[in-house]
C-alpha cells in the first residue's frame, strides 16, 4: 500500500468521522428541546467546531433558525451547573426591546435606561438588582466587547434571538464568560419581547 493510498483512507476517516459526530451532535442538540441529554458540553463543542460548513447546509437545505435554537439549547443545558457557579453576572440586553420613543442615552456601553416606564427595561432594571445582575442594554456585539473590558463578569444572561445568543454565547466563551441565554419572543429591529415569566423563572433558578 502506498502512501497516497494511506493519506486517502486517513482523509476519508476523517471525513467520516466529522460526518458522524456533527449528525449526532444535531439530533442531541434537537433533543434537547424537550428533554436531558447526555454530554451536552462535548456535542456544543462539535458544533460550534463545524457550525460554519453546519450552518451552510442548513441554509441550503433547512432553516438556519432551527440550527440557532438546537445550538442555544444545547448550550444552556451544558452550561447550567457551571453558570449556577458564577459570582459576578451581566444582564445583557438588545436595545430592540425598548419603546420607540425611549428617553435614555446611548454610550460605549450601551443604552442608561432611566426607568421612565415606557418599556419592560423599567421593570427588568429592578429585577437585575434583585438578583445580581448588572444590566447593559446593547445595539451590537461591539458594546460588548467594551462592558466586559469594563466588568470582571465570569457569567451572563444573555437576552436576544437564538442567532445573537449563539454568536454572543460563541464569543463569550473564548472569555471564560459562561453565559445562558433567553430567546426573545420574536426576531426583528424594533419591538422585539422577551418571555418575561421565562426571564424571571430563570433567575429564581439561578439565585438557589
Amino acid at each position: 500500500m502506498t502512501m497516497y493510498n494511506l493519506i486517502g483512507i486517513a482523509l476519508t476517516t476523517i471525513v467520516v468521522v466529522s460526518i458522524s459526530l456533527v449528525t449526532l451532535a444535531l439530533f442531541v442538540s434537537r433533543a434537547s428541546l424537550h428533554r436531558n441529554v447526555w454530554l451536552a458540553g462535548f456535542f456544543v463543542n462539535v458544533l460550534d467546531y463545524f457550525y460554519l460548513p453546519t450552518k451552510a447546509i442548513f441554509q441550503k437545505y433547512s432553516d438556519t433558525q432551527k440550527l440557532e435554537q438546537w445550538m442555544v439549547s444545547l448550550k444552556n443545558m451544558a452550561h447550567r451547573s457551571g453558570f449556577k457557579k458564577t459570582e459576578h453576572r451581566l444582564l445583557l440586553a438588545p436595545h430592540c426591546m425598548r419603546a420607540l420613543d425611549c428617553p435614555a442615552a446611548s454610550t460605549r456601553f450601551g443604552i442608561e435606561c432611566v426607568s421612565c416606564g415606557k418599556c419592560i427595561f423599567s421593570k427588568i432594571k429592578t429585577d437585575a438588582e434583585k438578583y445580581n445582575y448588572t444590566l447593559y442594554i446593547v445595539a451590537g456585539s461591539s458594546y460588548i466587547r467594551h462592558i466586559i473590558k469594563k466588568e470582571s463578569a465570569d457569567g451572563a444572561l444573555l437576552l436576544a434571538c437564538n442567532y445573537e445568543l449563539n454568536k454572543v454565547m460563541r464569543s463569550l466563551k473564548r472569555k471564560n464568560i459562561t453565559t445562558y441565554g433567553v430567546p426573545l419572543l420574536n426576531d426583528g429591529c424594533y419591538a422585539t419581547e422577551v418571555d418575561y415569566s421565562k426571564m424571571i423563572e430563570v433567575m429564581e433558578y439561578f439565585s438557589k
